[in-house]
């Protein structure tokens, strides 16, 4: 990647947005953050609050519904929720990957269309889901089991969509299917579905190790109903008809950049797992003592804390850098490869420091009374979200090779490893 010159010191506004979300992960999501857990859900006034500080809709573009923000004021918002509870995000109201997966595959009539709710002042109540995952590989080709057939009146969907986040909350679903299962991967649709669609059935939610204010589960398709005027999205971004999707091309290109977007989101969200597992347990080997001082000025303990608190700064300009050049209008394998970087780093990296959290507090890490047990768990659920770090490897390594970007060997599948998203 060629050498950028990036401010790393964010705006005044960005600074007063950071400031007040710190001050709500601070008072308010921290302090309930077993409340969450043990709810499995984040309650209506949080939900209600995280809403009216406009948090669901920071990166999108304006002229559909969005806040216009930009990605990189997303992620600054991102880490300072996560490091209050990274399960919270999960479980507020709002489009999550819906909204990007309808800014960057829909027309803007229809992503307009279909932000619209989430704007509305019970935005809090609404979740859209995005409906990829699988829990079985196609067997004679490569793409997805699930099928969608044309006919007179549109298209009929049927199958299983597995690991899709927000499932039971979700209102409306963008749902990937097979439309040509000759094109492979290149050969796929994405469809609006409705949860009161008379063909879709939600599972119940599965249990899940960590995260547990966010929830999964899976929907199935039986012959489930879509328009084709109002119900398609197609790879075309002008206009106001969904178009049928094309084999490959601004299809393909636009499902990377969706899966790219939605899984820096989910690295900003590691790198405040990771700055909050390091701060509290710095605090604690600062206050431990042990042989007449602090476990933290022993040796092998202080380079421990030493190498969590450069993961954290690493793993922040990463991310960093790569929302910034998502919203500068670099090209696009330039914002592609540091968000391959961005992610997989930020998704080891948390893993680490909530290992290393749970190991420096010795016993009391596996009890309750401290919340870094809890930050390991979602550490390793987190590395399972949007992209994992092996996927985010193989799209680096696509990039920097020259290779072509098949979405069958650089996105989650059941092909290679199911991720949420």
């Amino acid at each position: 990647m060629p050498g950028v010159m990036i401010a790393f010191t964010p705006s005044e506004d960005q600074k007063m947005m950071q400031d007040s979300v710190a001050q709500f992960a601070r008072t308010t999501l921290r302090p309930r953050l077993r409340q969450f857990e043990a709810a499995r859900a984040v309650p209506d006034d949080v939900r209600k609050t995280a809403h009216e500080m406009g948090l669901g809709l920071v990166a999108l573009p304006a002229e559909i519904g969005g806040a216009g923000l930009g990605l990189l004021t997303a992620v600054l918002l991102e880490e300072e929720v996560a490091w209050g509870d990274p399960a919270a995000a999960f479980g507020f109201g709002g489009p999550g990957a819906f909204g990007f997966a309808a800014h960057e595959l829909g027309s803007a009539a229809q992503a307009t269309k279909l932000l619209a709710r989430f704007g509305e002042a019970d935005g809090h109540s609404r979740f859209g889901a995005v409906a990829w995952g699988e829990p079985k590989a196609a067997i004679d080709r490569p793409g997805l089991v699930t099928i969608a057939k044309e006919d007179a009146d549109g298209f009929r969907l049927t199958g299983e969509k597995a690991y899709v986040t927000n499932a039971d909350r979700a209102d409306s679903f963008i749902v990937f299917a097979q439309v040509d299962p000759a094109l492979g991967w290149s050969g796929l649709g994405a469809f609006v579905v409705a949860k009161d669609n008379p063909g879709l059935t939600v599972q119940p939610r599965v249990t899940t190790l960590g995260l547990d204010a966010a929830s999964f589960g899976s929907i199935i398709l039986t012959n489930a109903k879509v328009s084709p005027l109002d119900r398609l999205l197609g790879p075309e971004k002008s206009g106001d008809t969904a178009l049928a999707p094309t084999a490959g091309g601004e299809f393909d290109a636009a499902l990377v950049r969706f899966f790219a977007k939605n899984a820096l989101i989910m690295a900003a969200r590691a790198v405040g797992l990771s700055r909050a597992a390091f701060e509290i347990t710095r605090e604690y080997c600062d206050t431990r003592i042990a042989f007449g001082k602090p476990v933290g000025h022993f040796q092998a303990v202080a380079f421990t804390l030493a190498d969590r608190a450069m993961d954290v700064d690493a793993a922040r300009t990463l991310v960093w850098r790569a929302a910034w050049l998502w919203d500068s209008g670099a090209s696009e394998r330039d914002a592609l490869l540091a968000t391959a970087y961005a992610v997989s780093f930020a998704h080891e990296a948390a893993m680490r420091a909530g290992d290393d959290a749970v190991q420096l507090h010795g016993g009391a890490g596996f009890m309750r009374d401290y919340p870094v047990e809890k930050l390991m768990r979602d550490a390793k659920q987190l590395q399972l979200c949007g992209m994992t770090a092996e996927q985010a490897d193989q799209l680096a390594a696509a990039i920097e090779l020259g290779r072509p970007l098949d979405p069958g060997a650089i996105l989650p599948s059941a092909e290679t490893q199911n991720a949420f998203v």
